[in-house]
């Protein structure tokens, strides 16, 4: 039998298909993964001694890796992340490509940048997420297209011809595919009521997510190069989990998300493309459960976690992958907002309170690229995150007439998509300029 999900033509189990799609791991920040896989896709297809490789990117793609660490070495920014998918990507595994590159590794890196052998471009500005990587030898050229999401490969082109999409096992998630169901037509109670009764057997595989993304938050904890997060581990006790909720889900938040930024060498969990995402969408929500030393309750945590990855899939549904604004506090934040109203005992008249709020305080927070400023904006989102629960726990919200907010949490949730694209095209454009800027004073 189909539930209600049915009169906007997705099933119960089309939702846990959606999150389990979605959810990827991702070695360092999705965008220079997402560059390393297509150079060194391109790259496979070729023969002979590297020419040239030319990567052209959208604003997200540029912007989210320009100063990007790159996983496993002390480089930074496309340049390098391109460079290092041409002499020791492994393209077959995806947006971890650089998965085991070293030292050595890194050092050809340098010698094929140093040589002038690598050039970006931005083609344009955009929050649809695109990049082509072309690369040239002596006797061949390939060019591989990524479109919409980081590992999906849609155009491959060899010495001038095309390869059919599915003509080859690629090994690639998303390579050749069709394009995934959409959130679009759902309510906030079709993924409430999904979260309320979705068995946990069927949503087991979300544990994955906390496996990889604890083990992060550990790298980042016990690591000499994640510095802001020691700040915030000391606030709370000098661990990640204490009696204090807050505290600890920012420690923990801090730590992963600062693990991948400054380039260390273990995956994160993606949702909608994003490790960052991938962390908010989770860690504060088990920090909840944690703090105090309470039992983990797994299901309720779960469940939580689903609605949590719905809330933030709908959100960048409608606000593009890649965008001025920072997804991973404005669309992941709300999404950890309404897993913390779900952990609390709300409803769902609570859940679109806490939406409103979370609209109302966060929705201009803008993006500036992968790198240490995501762990300041992911704990200003949680704590706009808690008080939004705290006031709709007593029933109070900022009122759909004032601001952006909607007649309804879906409406508001669209608001919040429409604030970062198109209305902050043009902001996006001043943030390309002002990193720019930078350039001279910060070669990379």
């Amino acid at each position: 039998m189909r539930d209600a999900h049915a009169q906007k033509g997705l099933s119960r189990p089309d939702f846990t298909r959606l999150i389990r799609e979605d959810l990827k791991p991702s070695l360092g920040v999705s965008e220079p993964g997402a560059i390393a896989l297509a150079v060194s896709r391109a790259r496979s297809l070729t023969r002979g001694a590297i020419r040239s490789v030319l990567l052209e990117v959208n604003s997200g793609i540029y912007k989210n890796a320009f100063t990007c660490g790159i996983p496993n070495t002390n480089e930074t920014g496309n340049l390098f992340a391109a460079a290092l998918g041409a002499v020791a990507g492994d393209w077959t595994r995806g947006l971890a490509a650089l998965d085991g590159v070293g030292e050595a590794e890194a050092a050809k890196a340098r010698e094929l940048v140093a040589a002038g052998g690598v050039r970006v471009k931005l083609r344009k500005i955009s929050s649809d997420l695109y990049l082509k990587a072309t690369v040239r030898t002596g006797s061949d050229r390939a060019e591989v297209t990524i479109r919409d999401s980081h590992a999906n490969i849609t155009r491959i082109v060899h010495n001038g011809k095309a390869i059919p999409a599915g003509a080859e096992k690629t090994g690639v998630p998303g390579e050749g595919g069709s394009a995934p169901a959409s959130l679009a037509g759902c309510r906030l109670a079709d993924f409430w009521d999904y979260a309320r009764r979705v068995p946990g057997k069927e949503i087991g595989f979300i544990w994955e997510a906390y496996k990889l993304n604890l083990a992060l938050m550990e790298e980042g904890v016990g690591n000499s190069r994640a510095v802001i997060c020691k700040e915030l581990l000391a606030e709370n006790g000098g661990g990640p989990v204490s009696g204090d909720p807050l505290r600890s889900a920012h420690a923990m938040t801090a730590a992963a998300i600062e693990a991948r930024v400054r380039g260390l060498g273990l995956p994160a969990m993606s949702i909608t493309g994003s490790g960052n995402h991938g962390i908010i969408c989770t860690l504060p929500l088990y920090a909840r459960v944690r703090a105090g030393g309470g039992r983990l309750p797994r299901l309720k945590l779960l469940r939580a976690t689903a609605l949590s990855h719905l809330v933030t899939m709908f959100i960048k549904e409608h606000s593009g992958k890649l965008s001025a604004f920072c997804g991973c506090a404005v669309a992941a934040g709300t999404g950890t907002a309404a897993g913390w109203l779900f952990l609390a005992g709300g409803d769902l008249e609570q859940a679109g309170l806490t939406i409103n709020n979370m609209a109302s305080g966060l929705a201009g927070v803008i993006c500036t690229g992968g790198n240490p400023a995501c762990v300041l904006k992911a704990a200003a989102a949680l704590d706009l995150a808690d008080k939004a629960v705290r006031l709709a726990l007593r029933g109070l919200a900022v009122e759909p007439e004032h601001g952006i907010n909607g007649d309804t949490p879906e409406q508001t949730m669209r608001n919040i998509g429409r604030i970062a694209c198109p209305g902050m095209t043009g902001t996006e454009k001043t943030i390309l300029e002002i990193m720019e800027g930078k350039s001279r004073r910060f070669p990379r």
